[in-house]
């Protein structure tokens, strides 16, 4: 048991040596599932890649890790060199962690209680070689439950939580208390996306208000947090997303794009005004 103390002290030190070469760390999250909320850390993270800082996006959604198929690396494996694990590379600017890339396959289940799913995130921050980055982009699963708190344990100066939600009632419910969660933390609050805010039909341009429109910023006032903004639903984006291309890859005439251009410079205001 003692010994078992000591190793984790130990990571815990590297963890901190490592972090303290990240200027920004961000954590997306959102109370429930299905928000779209990995489609944004991985776009967030991809935008921010290419505006030439150097970016990590590390995917703590332990049960669903979904980062990889959206960047089109599925067929990934990690390396490592001694005790230090390297990342996936997406270009020059991006380095990828998953617990995909330790699967032998997509339909493995990872049936883990709390105590290793720590050790793992642990893992994940002490033993990875980020190297000097500008910005850790972390993509947590729903909820408030065991990987978005060892996060945010694990990291103590985190930059900020993103809160990732869907303009109808049901998903303002659960949000809200991933923010009373990030409060309770100490953690400071970037802001709120709405994502899938208004359907835009591929024919005729015309916008409709599947999911209603505006709770996201309604909820963001109401609360005193800064509104990010609002991005539609595409056919565009569900379609690059399961071709492993991010949507801010895409031509620039799609709307999302243009509307997640402007969250994007938001979130690197408000974070370079931290510092």
């Amino acid at each position: 048991m003692e010994d078992r103390r000591k190793v984790i002290e130990e990571q815990k030190k590297k963890a901190d040596k490592r972090m303290k070469k990240i200027k920004n760390k961000l954590l997306v999250l959102s109370g429930k599932g299905g928000v779209g909320k990995s489609t944004i850390a991985v776009n967030l993270a991809w935008a921010i890649s290419q505006k030439d800082m150097k970016v990590g996006i590390l995917d703590v959604d332990i049960h669903g890790p979904n980062v990889p198929k959206m960047l089109h690396l599925e067929d990934k494996h990690l390396m490592s060199s001694g005790e230090t694990i390297e990342p996936v590379s997406v270009g020059n600017n991006l380095k990828v962690i998953s617990i995909a890339f330790l699967l032998s396959s997509s339909d493995v289940p990872v049936i883990w209680r709390g105590p290793l799913k720590m050790t793992a995130i642990r893992q994940f921050l002490s033993d990875v070689n980020w190297g000097e980055l500008d910005y850790l982009v972390i993509d947590a699963p729903p909820g408030t439950g065991d990987e978005p708190l060892s996060v945010c344990q694990l990291i103590k100066d985190i930059t900020g939580a993103i809160i990732v939600t869907t303009p109808q009632e049901i998903s303002l419910l659960d949000v809200k208390k991933s923010i009373s969660f990030i409060k309770q933390l100490n953690v400071p609050i970037t802001g709120i996306i709405e994502n899938m805010s208004g359907f835009i039909c591929p024919h005729c341009g015309k916008a409709t208000d599947i999911f209603k429109i505006g709770g996201g910023k309604r909820m963001a006032e109401e609360l005193n947090i800064p509104f990010l903004g609002s991005i539609p639903l595409e056919a565009n984006i569900v379609k690059a997303s399961d071709e492993g291309n991010p949507f801010m890859n895409l031509d620039s005439g799609i709307e999302s794009k243009k509307k997640f251009e402007e969250i994007v410079s938001k979130v690197i205001k408000i974070t370079q005004r931290k510092k």
